[in-house]
């Protein structure tokens, strides 16, 4: 899963990036997370957890803690996280590259739309993301599956239970063996954690004290053994 944070003070520019980049990657069968910081100060309280971000949209001209600075703390935590910065003005352009920002967008830009596209293009392209589908014969009915939405496949009662996110967390059956299902899946980001539960690793946030935590904040067993 694609995870996207958007900093901006200005509500009405953080809601005119999300609808962009939601837009743009909904079109494309990208699943993905947007969470939005009204400030430099609130986004840096998430600590180390700021790693989980894959891109962070950043204002420059924000009160108190402004972008630059923000975006030099998460430097300090990670060299990974890809920077986009957003702003009305041009002045700060050589501090953004110093933190290695990927993109510098302009909010009085009259294809801003088009520069958010372009800019997300850029991160696909950077991340060699590709969708993956899959044809699937449930019980339920016959379905191309989006692979990324596979949260875990459970065996249970002689039956595989796929636990798939669409717009809610939708259950899908059929009667075939998790061996053969790791097969087909073998190029995919897929484990066993336990004998029952084949699970999609794009969807652990957590592995700790026996347990994986999952994205949906379902948890698993995990066996000592």
């Amino acid at each position: 899963m694609l995870k996207i944070a958007i900093c901006d003070d200005e509500a009405y520019f953080r809601k005119l990036v999300k609808n962009y980049i939601t837009d743009y990657l909904s079109k494309r069968d990208v699943l993905f997370e947007i969470v939005e910081f009204g400030s430099g100060e609130e986004l840096l309280q998430c600590g180390i957890e700021i790693v989980q971000y894959t891109v962070i949209f950043l204002d420059i001209n924000m009160q108190e803690v402004d972008g630059i600075a923000t975006a030099r703390k998460i430097r300090e935590y990670s060299n990974e996280v890809l920077l986009v910065f957003v702003t009305a003005d041009i002045h700060h352009s050589l501090e953004g590259y110093k933190v290695n920002a990927m993109r510098y967008l302009l909010k009085s830009d009259l294809d801003f739309e088009e520069s958010i596209y372009e800019c997300m293009g850029a991160i696909l392209s950077k991340m060699n993301y590709e969708s993956s589908k899959k044809w699937f014969q449930f019980l339920e009915c016959k379905k191309e599956v989006l692979i990324e939405r596979i949260l875990y496949i459970e065996s249970r009662l002689h039956k595989l239970h796929f636990y798939i996110m669409e717009k809610n967390l939708v259950v899908y059956t059929q009667y075939r063996t998790l061996n053969e299902i790791e097969q087909e899946l073998q190029s995919s980001c897929f484990v066993w954690v336990h004998q029952s539960f084949l699970v999609n690793l794009k969807h652990v946030e957590n592995v700790a004290d026996g347990m994986v935590t999952l994205s949906t904040q379902k948890k698993l067993n995990i066996p000592k053994a």
